[in-house]
């Protein structure tokens, strides 16, 4: 085994063009293959957590205006949801379907001030389940309970912008405080996280008590609920499609006006999105395979040239006694050294390249108007991964060496001898 390994060193110091040349066609297939999974996994992550940031299980039904006239209505008509269509919804015709109905209010601009000092916000009467419905991180304090909407309690749960406005130096502290907001004062109960680029400025007050201090009607803004026992896009899409129709036909909206009423599908939304993130993971892995292969093809087309420019050199070692299977053993160990030498630096550099992707595009953002994202998030490959690809493309290039070293095997001695 000594003698073996001190052979194929010597051969490859002896053809380093040759060696050099196999060598990066197998790194740099690997290398290929690490970066564009490390960059595919980074924009799977950046889709994934960025939408799944505003994509929530469940479905949220508004009112609009309507774009066609109908029944003796104006088209530009604004269609107001009511107390009755929460009745509807959370009735006996849906109930196999729709679980945990809630609404919220319209929402009303304010100004909220604390020891002179002031900030603006949108005064919205919500339910509690409007913090996971809208996924909502509590900063400080807790969110509004049962309790607060029975006994319509003035409290609110503001942004996070906003209490750093009021209390700059810690707003924490503003836990306990009342707030002036407007003509009355509200305890605040919890601040829900935000940063300085986030757009939400809602202070979410008791459903309960914004109907008795602003709104006594019974309209309300939105209506959101869960869905049960449907399983596939298909069933998603049929359910909101006949639910749309029944509202439709409550507000005198024509079955073919598209903007009457806003359909905000959570569940189709997340299949969509699953969707379209496996199809990007297969993309990447098509497209990485297919840089692996380009890989294996030059290692192979490669072995094949080192074994035509071997022929003369195997001729002899036959004439003075080699075994065919003493060449082939040659063949492959050399074949299997180099691609595991160049394999093996192929994927520590393709790693490296996902650690620098990490530190510099990683940490670059996009801004889409009214956030900004990142554009790469964790471009990683698992070693497992790696290895794998590794092993697979030394076993590519055992088998890119074993093809030519068989054929060169069979050859006589007097024929390898007399080759050019």
């Amino acid at each position: 085994m000594k003698e073996l390994f001190h052979e194929i060193s010597s051969t490859m110091r002896n053809n380093k063009l040759r060696t050099t040349l196999t060598g990066f066609a197998v790194s740099w297939g690997l290398f290929l293959l690490i970066a564009l999974l490390g960059a595919g996994n980074g924009l799977m992550n950046s889709f994934t957590g960025n939408v799944e940031e505003y994509i929530s299980q469940n479905v949220s039904i508004e009112g609009w205006y309507t774009s066609e006239p109908y029944n003796g209505y104006q088209s530009g008509r604004r269609i107001s949801l009511d107390e009755k269509d929460v009745a509807y919804t959370a009735g006996s015709e849906w109930e196999n379907v729709i679980e945990n109905v809630t609404r919220t209010s319209e929402s009303r601009s304010d100004t909220l001030g604390l020891g002179g000092r002031t900030v603006n916000g949108y005064v919205m009467g919500v339910m509690p389940e409007y913090q996971e419905e809208n996924k909502l991180k509590m900063a400080y304090g807790r969110f509004l309970n049962k309790n607060d909407i029975s006994e319509r309690k003035k409290v609110a749960v503001i942004a996070l912008t906003q209490a750093k406005e009021l209390s700059p130096k810690d707003p924490g502290d503003l836990i306990g405080q009342w707030v002036s907001c407007g003509k009355i004062a509200l305890l605040v109960v919890g601040i829900y996280h935000t940063d300085e680029r986030d757009w939400r400025r809602t202070v979410a007050i008791p459903y309960s008590t914004f109907k008795g201090v602003y709104d006594n009607s019974d309209k309300v803004e939105s209506i959101t609920f869960n869905l049960k026992g449907l399983r596939t896009l298909k069933d998603y899409e049929n359910f909101e499609k006949e639910y749309g129709a029944a509202i439709k036909r409550r507000h005198d909206i024509s079955p073919t006006d598209n903007r009457g009423i806003w359909i905000q599908n959570g569940y189709t939304d997340n299949l969509q999105m699953s969707k379209a993130q496996s199809v990007m993971s297969t993309a990447m892995w098509i497209l990485g395979l297919l840089t692996l292969i380009s890989g294996i093809v030059g290692v192979s087309n490669i072995m094949l040239i080192t074994v035509k420019e071997r022929t003369h050199e195997f001729g002899i070692r036959k004439a003075l006694g080699a075994k065919p299977r003493e060449i082939m053993k040659l063949i492959i160990a050399e074949s299997i050294s180099i691609t595991a030498v160049f394999g093996y630096l192929g994927m520590f550099l393709g790693m490296l390249a996902c650690e620098l992707m990490d530190k510099t595009i990683g940490q670059r953002g996009v801004n889409i108007g009214f956030d900004e994202i990142k554009m790469l998030v964790n471009p990683s490959v698992g070693l497992d991964v790696a290895v794998e690809a590794t092993i697979l493309l030394i076993l590519a290039g055992t088998l890119a060496g074993a093809i030519p070293a068989w054929k060169a095997a069979k050859v006589k001695p007097i024929e390898a001898l007399r080759a050019e």
